[in-house]
């Protein structure tokens, strides 16, 4: 075990922040760089909080209107959260690839603990390297449970109704646009025909959030590390070893891989919960540094710079193109796999 350590190598060996002023001080926080860092923090949680309270969730219709609750941004179905994007492909075939994505990033998370120790988690990689090994782990618990209920049901049956419940929902919401609203009993019949599709649950919400945020925790956590924090090590001479360079990079092509299998929706308005996610880490970060006279994990979050705003701002506007990147993922999905497999792609976009 102590041959594997040593060839894996630790990150201490390869860079280490180090402490430039004493972060317990009153005079490191009473200055007008830390408040209009906090406005920073302050705007980004109430932009994303007024976006997640708006569009989160199905939205009830109300007596009279005419749009069906398939059009609310924030819906989810119960079977979306373990069905693979394509009719063609077995459920078991994402429940294998989430369980090995689980085991494979949970045995890299014990090894940078074994190696590093728990200070590894003052940094934002680890926060969302954890995440992610999370999201896969729950994903495996979902997708038994989807496995389950497709074998009890029968694969042939249980895909007949869910498309029948498809084409159902479609067919009323476009019925009820053209219908008189006062026509109520009309709209119920309507309704009755098709199969209805169950509304995910608690943890099946949970895990899409999850999923969107991990998707732009990821991107922009590997972008931070190859296009700027690499160039610095490159600069002082400092090596990139084995665990460093997979903490970087794995967790991209296994989120990436769940995308290209799953059939989760991604609408823009839960970037809201990647806002809180970074926010949350600050202020940890805040509180820590309060408390204990401790390095930043990372040179840009020091307050003591007279840039430090302007880092700050640049990190939190950084939170879009990340998010839009993945944006463009999900839509390159949706374009490439409803033009070769028409007949079996059944994602929503």
């Amino acid at each position: 075990m102590k041959s594997l350590l040593l060839l894996i190598g630790s990150t201490k060996n390869s860079w280490q922040p180090a402490m430039t002023v004493d972060t317990t001080t009153a005079a490191y926080w009473l200055n007008w760089r830390v408040l209009l860092c906090s406005i920073w923090i302050l705007m980004s949680m109430v932009f994303a909080s007024i976006l997640i309270s708006k569009f989160e969730g199905p939205r009830n219709l109300k007596e009279g209107t005419t749009e069906n609750q398939q059009d609310s941004a924030g819906i989810l179905y119960e079977d979306e959260v373990w069905k693979p994007c394509l009719r063609s492909i077995h459920p078991a075939w994402l429940l294998a690839f989430r369980v090995v994505a689980f085991f494979v990033l949970l045995l890299m998370l014990i090894l940078n603990v074994a190696v590093d120790g728990g200070e590894i988690f003052y940094f934002y990689t680890q926060w969302t390297f954890t995440l992610i090994t999370i999201y896969f782990g729950l994903g495996s618990l979902l997708s038994i449970n989807g496995c389950y209920q497709y074998h009890k049901m029968g694969g042939d049956k249980f895909d007949n109704e869910h498309l029948d419940a498809e084409h159902g929902s479609h067919r009323y919401s476009a019925s009820a646009r053209n219908s008189n609203p006062s026509s109520n009993t009309k709209g119920i019949d309507l309704n009755q025909e098709h199969p209805v599709r169950q509304i995910a649950g608690f943890w099946g919400y949970i895990f899409q959030i999850i999923f969107q945020m991990n998707a732009g925790a990821v991107i922009l956590t590997d972008t931070v590390f190859w296009l700027i924090i690499v160039p610095f090590l490159a600069i002082k001479d400092y090596n990139l070893n084995f665990l460093i360079i997979n903490m970087h990079s794995i967790n991209a092509v296994f989120l990436i891989g769940d995308t290209a299998l799953n059939c989760l929706r991604f609408p823009w308005f839960r970037i809201g919960y990647f806002f809180l996610w970074t926010s949350v880490y600050v202020v940890v970060q805040w509180i820590v540094h309060a408390c204990i006279p401790l390095w930043w994990a990372y040179p840009f979050l020091d307050l003591s710079s007279p840039f430090s705003p302007l880092w700050y701002s640049t990190v939190a506007l950084m939170h879009i193109p990340c998010y839009g990147i993945f944006v463009l993922i999900m839509k390159m999905k949706h374009y490439l796999l409803s033009k070769w497999f028409p007949q079996s792609y059944r994602c929503v976009q």
